[in-house]
């Protein structure tokens, strides 16, 4: 099923859900199970990452076809990084052979400590390779993903907002947004772009807080802002309890976000699960969108 038919189809707000495979096979079957377990929340469709650099293509697509065989809606990420037109069009028809007939097509980071030169590429932009996919395979479904805090490589909110609409424009059925957590973005976002004639589905993507150590990190790598409120609660919640006093703020503030997302209109959830059940489950039940 294509993503943005499900998406416009739906009767009810419905949860996705973001895997990243494995790294050592040992560790698939585990990997198995957590996704078994999730199966309670009748996700939409389930999607796939791979690392900087498309290092793990290969990986991506083997765990990508057995969730397809396992009868998952399933979505493979597809990424510009060293990427060249042959290789896309055998990647995209190895995928459709498999099951898989939706891609997130994004531009992608290079490889750690790795610098790449955009203009010199094939694909310099997502809008590139949303393009070339659906010349290549026009029945596949493409996604993209949205950024309701600027990228951060974005010189304004304006010109972000342009890129998101030319992506769009050039293709894809649907959205993803990166994780924010002032739903206040989200709202401007489409804001922005119903103001600019877009009425794409933009699905809100939510990653609970499971550390001050995760926390560094994802406002590092991804431009995400924090409201100073969550972030006095967390260093105070870190102060009086450490780890799993942070986790627990994080979880009630991200439930608190899906219920607002949710009553303001969301079509849906896509949930960064860090390949946890536990923590997705509990988000659901918690949320009112799965009966304990």
């Amino acid at each position: 099923m294509h993503i943005g038919d499900g998406i416009r189809a739906a009767k009810k707000p419905f949860f996705s859900l973001e895997f990243f495979p494995p790294s050592d096979e040992k560790i698939l079957p585990g990997f198995f199970e957590t996704v078994e377990k999730l199966r309670a929340l009748a996700p939409l469709f389930v999607s796939v990452t791979y690392g900087a650099g498309g290092g793990k293509q290969r990986n991506t697509l083997a765990v990508t076809a057995e969730l397809a065989r396992r009868g998952l809606n399933t979505m493979a990420h597809l990424t510009c990084v060293g990427a060249e037109p042959e290789s896309i069009s055998a990647y995209l028809a190895e995928l459709r052979a498999v099951g898989v007939d939706n891609v997130l097509a994004l531009r992608g980071d290079p490889p750690v400590g790795q610098e790449t030169d955009w203009s010199k590429g094939y694909f310099r932009h997502a809008s590139d390779l949303v393009a070339f996919a659906r010349r290549q395979q026009p029945y596949m479904g493409i996604g993209v993903a949205a950024y309701p805090a600027p990228h951060p490589e974005s010189n304004s909110i304006a010109l972000d907002r342009l890129h998101t609409a030319d992506k769009m424009r050039s293709g894809a059925d649907f959205a993803v947004t990166q994780l924010f957590f002032d739903a206040r973005e989200y709202a401007d976002l489409l804001e922005h772009l119903r103001g600019m004639g877009i009425h794409t589905p933009v699905i809100p993507g939510i990653l609970p807080i499971q550390s001050f150590d995760s926390l560094r990190r994802v406002l590092s790598l991804c431009g995400a802002n924090i409201p100073g409120k969550l972030y006095l609660d967390l260093e105070s919640a870190n102060a009086k309890g450490g780890a799993e006093a942070v986790r627990e703020v994080g979880l009630e503030f991200a439930v608190r976000q899906i219920r607002f997302l949710l009553e303001n209109g969301a079509p849906g959830i896509h949930l960064y699960t860090l390949n946890k059940a536990s923590m997705c489950l509990r988000l659901a039940e918690e949320s009112g969108l799965l009966q304990a």
